[in-house]
């Protein structure tokens, strides 16, 4: 898989994801959390490979 896959995937990912953290009322839930910690993780990675997350970030956690 190349970086531009990766990065690519990671962006599809960011999105989907987050469209799951708003649709999820109870933000102390334990699945939240678990959504929260890997959208943190793209994030970094994301901003690690140069990505600007301005459009891209929804929730801005």
């Amino acid at each position: 898989m190349t970086e531009k896959e990766m990065i690519k995937i990671s962006i599809e990912e960011f999105s989907r994801l987050q469209k799951y953290m708003i649709l999820t009322s109870d933000k102390e839930s334990a699945p939240y959390k678990e959504m929260r910690s890997r959208y943190i993780e793209l994030k970094v990675f994301l901003q690690i490979s140069g990505v600007n997350l301005t459009e891209l970030d929804i929730i801005k956690e």
